[in-house]
């Protein structure tokens, strides 16, 4: 879909409005309401009332001579005078399973460094699924390299090398990443930087040549390191192991006790597909907890490092706790075996994980202060319920049945209208089955449609994609 002039977004006003009041977009699976998170993709109910409002008036186009110029297809790295530019091999993608595969690019620094800015540019969007960007002065990942015949080398649980540690990851929606003043992650010099690139199962013949954008400085910074300090290995998942049975649902927690003060300034949660939700916090003392992030519905399309508004101390002695839960039911419509399989841990994507990454360094005497954004946060409350309704509807695009979940009960004194993108109204039919609506959508055309629902002092629109 091009948003890019008035004439292309005209044409899906309906789903805009539909997308924007469910909240689906723009895409921010953070909680607000749990901790307000720096840099968000958030609109304000203010703006979601503007663009219906926009709509309900018939999308006037308002004065044209003032629009913006059309934005341009962004190329390159958004990091401004990059200090190193990499770029992997070009690898032709033809597998039939998830590969993990790494490209080993030497740095070429004589002299240590400290990485303040990185960004991943894949180069091919449809074929990455994720990237994590490691550092490492040894010559394993070479060796494994040279003894594989293709470009990098398969790299299934890691790149191979001990002493590898992780600078960087890049998800779909991750911005460029950048570290707090003062702070850096130590590059070594003679060191080289492996690019570990998932890419899933059944692709065929698709080439990919991403790349890495670094910004370092000469002078010695604050050195900063990333971990999952909460995860899925004891001792850390205190009732593992990660195991969830056919036709289950399964709750974890995972722990760890913090041995020095430290401060924190990231945080990245990483489950697959039959994760649900998951929550990060640390406890200092009975009474006094920080909130770290809470993801109430998990989409694992959607996943990001989230930074906080500013530097949080984690004093010695804090207990920092995860919690997860996992679907492994066929009511889960991301769940990728049909009928449910026993799920277990691993790093294919129909595997399962439970990781909380953090960015840390050692804590500094006024570290707490340290403010990341100065953005105002934008004010989301709603005059309307459908802000808190729990309603969510999927699969999206949807072929033949969409499902409505949310629904206590088929007497929820619901009103269901289905409009295409002119506005017009649909007939549609739909049924409960004892769990959640259901939409028989085969004889709809192909094309973008929302989904009006409406209630007793409750609106909410879904935008709906049909094959």
């Amino acid at each position: 879909m091009s948003f890019t002039g008035y004439e292309a977004a005209k044409t899906y006003a309906y789903s805009i409005k539909g997308a924007t009041q469910s909240k689906s977009m723009p895409p921010w699976p953070a909680d607000p309401q749990y901790r307000r998170m720096a840099h968000e993709k958030l609109l304000s109910a203010q703006e979601i009332q503007d663009i219906s409002d926009w709509v309900d008036a018939g999308m006037p186009s308002g004065d044209t001579t003032k629009a913006p110029a059309a934005p341009s297809p962004k190329t390159g790295s958004s990091i401004l005078n990059a200090n190193l530019k990499l770029k992997m091999p070009d690898y032709k993608v033809k597998t039939s399973n998830d590969e993990y595969r790494c490209f080993v690019l030497p740095t070429g620094l004589s002299a240590d460094k400290f990485l303040t800015e990185i960004e991943v540019v894949p180069g091919n969007y449809s074929v990455v699924h994720h990237v994590l960007v490691f550092h490492d002065t040894s010559k394993v990942p070479l060796q494994l390299d040279s003894a594989d015949p293709n470009p990098g080398y398969l790299g299934f649980g890691g790149t191979g090398s001990s002493t590898s540690k992780m600078i960087g990851v890049w998800v779909p929606g991750q911005d460029p990443f950048q570290m707090p003043p003062g702070m850096g992650i130590k590059l070594e010099k003679n060191g080289y930087i492996i690019l570990q690139v998932h890419y899933p199962a059944n692709i065929q013949d698709v080439t990919d040549s991403s790349k890495v954008y670094l910004k370092y400085s000469s002078s010695a910074l604050r050195e900063v390191g990333i971990a999952p300090a909460l995860n899925h290995i004891a001792p850390s998942l205190q009732n593992g192991p990660l195991y969830i049975p056919a036709n289950q649902k399964k709750d974890f927690t995972s722990k760890y006790t913090v041995p020095i003060d430290i401060s924190i300034f990231a945080v990245a949660p990483h489950m697959h597909l039959i994760g649900q939700k998951i929550k990060a916090f640390g406890v200092v003392k009975p009474g006094d907890t920080n909130k770290f992030i809470s993801i109430p519905q998990w989409d694992f399309h959607w996943q990001r490092t989230y930074t906080f508004t500013k530097v949080q101390k984690i004093p010695s002695g804090t207990v920092l706790w995860g919690n997860a839960s996992y679907d492994n039911t066929s009511g889960n419509p991301l769940n990728p075996n049909k009928p449910p399989k026993a799920v277990s841990l691993g790093e294919a994507t129909t595997d399962e994980m439970m990781l909380v990454y953090f960015w840390y360094t050692l804590y500094q005497n006024g570290d707490e202060n340290m403010v990341l954004d100065t953005t105002q946060p934008k004010n989301l409350s709603h005059t309307n319920s459908f802000a808190t309704h729990s309603i969510v509807g999927f699969p999206n695009p949807a072929g033949e049945i969409y499902h409505l979940r949310g629904v206590t009960n088929e007497k929820d004194r619901l009103n269901y209208q289905l409009f295409n993108v002119a506005g017009k109204l649909i007939p549609c039919s739909w049924k409960w089955n004892g769990e959640e609506v259901e939409f028989d959508i085969r004889n709809l055309a192909a094309g973008n449609y929302y989904l009006k629902i409406s209630g007793i002092g409750f609106t909410k629109n879904m935008a709906l994609i049909k094959l």
